[in-house]
């Protein structure tokens, strides 16, 4: 497996691979890692649909990207899917995936003429005093914290093992927007890994102008499942991959030859009957190695969604394989020290009473039901308790949907603290209860706080994931398994918990299908490249730009940089007449 760039291999088509038609493949876990490994071994590998099974516990595939009608409860979407152009490995593989909205189409031409008739955009990120936009919106404050994370950029990943983010930033950093900005689009909190944030940081700095509005962000037209999955599994279908749900795998053996491993037998559990799968070298296996949606719990209007921290089959799985070798990673570093103050519950409103959309279309600035862009992503309530979020994509959200329903997505980051209405813990409540939070901060009156939360208005469905955050727990090298470890004939490990080479960021749906791709790349030499993660952080366009907006659109003459007040006059007078003046003077830094 190796990276390249530009479009050169992205239009070409790999030769097949020798052996392709013997081998077989059984990819565990039906998410979006799991889909793409399948994709990718279709399309790339060869390899015939019918040697490729992918095997689910649950009775459903998509895994973190879905969306449903629970009957008699309401619609549920546990989170929702910020994406961006630089999903190099996500747009390469759906340019292959037909639409099923657009005859002739893919879904990347969907996709994208979606985006170009109806770009992203919010008209308000940040609001408090129950309703009310904060004036300082779209100013990051950062002033000479920005010096912090110039700072953090520069250091290797290697001298920041062991550290926390709220180890690296001054107090005073906590309080600019840029770190509401930040923690409420990533969901990051104080207690999250340094490593993590910095990654964040160099791979998205060519969006540091689009993070306060959201033009850097890019959605589907309905949830995630509808838009994104359902196509995935057709084209899948299409090509014979045999889909085997209701099954739990327990184990895999594996076989170690000096540095060499081999899986040998998957150890499952279908339809209730135990079963034991022989392996050969001509196997492979693809492990989606824990899951932060796994063990998700549902409440609904009138009943909080139970809590639990009860492992589910992935990570069990995961604990099995760490059981053979340290190599396969650390699965107790990222399940078991998740704080209590740390984000569990999101919940799905269905609005049905149109009383309460001018509370929202003051804020948006947009019609809820012209089928375009509302929110354009979550807006944050800064004096929330709870930290509180709420974010009202396209309507309608489900295409069973009626004309006049709206569907919002609630997320509370702090679960330790009692509301500012409802004097109790987020994890606690009710769908009810939670809509009482969110109409409060919203600016509904008191006196109507009560009757428009009742059921026939909104119906809300709370969800706790005991696991929503654990991609962000505090790690060490090898905690995540390599992709591929080294010496393995056929086994590779995908999805998010898995560590590419790359040093791509965790929590997207570009981590999940670039595992996929590299697993599926490595194991079966395909002769074409992996686009390499988008190089916007070796760019001095991008860094001078981010040097501009950093500073809240101020020119170098006004920020507050580390050189003395004497020498800054005379540096800048050099630079005008320079290369660099050219450049710095089309970042509006000169």
């Amino acid at each position: 497996m190796y990276y390249s760039n530009g479009n050169y291999e992205g239009h070409a088509r790999p030769r097949k691979p020798a052996g392709a038609d013997k081998k077989h493949a059984y990819i565990i876990g039906a998410g979006l890692a799991g889909l793409s490994t399948a994709v990718f071994l279709v399309r790339d590998a060869q390899v015939p649909g019918k040697q490729i099974h992918i095997l689910e516990e649950l009775p459903l595939a998509g895994g973190s990207l879905d969306g449903a009608m629970r009957p008699g409860v309401g619609y549920v979407v546990r989170g929702g899917r910020e994406m961006e152009n630089h999903f190099e490995c996500m747009w390469d593989m759906y340019s292959s995936i037909p639409s099923l909205e657009i005859p002739g189409a893919s879904y990347l031409d969907e996709y994208y003429w979606l985006d170009k008739d109806d770009p992203n955009s919010s008209n308000c990120r940040l609001i408090y005093n129950r309703g009310n936009q904060v004036p300082s919106d779209g100013e990051y404050q950062l002033g000479k914290h920005a010096q912090e994370l110039v700072k953090l950029i520069m250091t290797p990943e290697d001298q920041l093992v062991g550290k926390t983010i709220e180890d690296w930033f001054s107090p005073e950093f906590f309080a600019t927007n840029f770190w509401t900005y930040w923690a409420t689009m990533f969901a990051f909190e104080k207690w999250h890994s340094l490593i993590e944030m910095r990654r964040y940081a160099m791979r998205f700095i060519h969006h540091i102008d689009g993070l306060p509005d959201f033009t850097a962000l890019k959605f589907n037209k309905y949830n995630q499942y509808e838009s994104m999955t359902k196509p995935l599994l057709a084209y899948l279908k299409d090509h014979g991959v045999v889909f085997d749900y209701d099954t739990e795998v327990k184990n895999v053996k594996v076989a170690f030859k000096g540095k060499e491993k081999h899986a040998t037998a998957l150890e499952l559990v279908q339809g209730g009957e135990a079963k034991t799968v022989p392996l050969t070298d001509d196997d492979l296996v693809f492990v989606t190695n824990g899951s932060i949606t796994e063990s998700t719990t549902y409440g609904s209007h009138h009943q909080a969604a139970p809590i639990s921290h009860e492992l589910g089959g992935s990570w069990k799985l995961w604990e099995k394989l760490a059981d053979q070798s340290t190599e396969f990673g650390n699965p107790d570093a990222f399940c078991k020290t998740i704080p209590d103050r740390a984000w569990f519950v999101s919940a799905t409103a269905t609005i049905k009473n149109p009383q309460i959309e001018p509370y929202i279309e003051r804020l948006t600035k947009r019609d809820l039901h012209d089928h375009k862009v509302n929110t354009g992503g979550i807006i944050t309530v800064t004096d929330s308790n709870w930290e509180l979020s709420w974010t009202i994509h396209r309507q309608p959200h489900f295409k069973d949907q009626a004309e006049n329903e709206t569907v919002v997505w609630i997320y509370g980051l702090f679960s330790d603290t009692e509301g500012n209405y409802i004097h109790k813990r987020i994890v606690d409540c009710t769908g009810e209860e939670i809509t009482k939070e969110w109409l409060y901060h919203l600016g509904v009156p008191e006196s109507l706080i009560d009757d428009y939360a009742k059921e026939e208005s909104v119906q809300t469905v709370p969800v706790y994931m005991p696991f929503i955050t654990a991609y962000f727990q505090l790690r060490k090298p090898g905690d995540r398994p390599a992709v591929v470890p080294e010496g393995s004939a056929n086994l590779a490990f995908i999805g998010n918990f898995a560590e590419s080479p790359s040093r791509d960021t965790v929590f997207t749906t570009e981590y999940s299908v670039r595992t996929a791709m590299e697993a599926v790349y490595t194991l079966m030499k395909v002769d074409r490249g992996v686009p390499e993660v988008f190089n916007s952080v070796y760019d001095l366009r991008e860094l001078m730009r981010a040097m501009y907006y950093m500073a809240d659109k101020k020119p170098l003459a006004e920020q507050d940089l580390p050189i003395p007040k004497a020498l800054r006059k005379p540096l800048l007078k050099k630079l005008e007449g320079s290369w660099l003046g050219e450049l710095m003077r089309d970042a509006h830094l000169l």
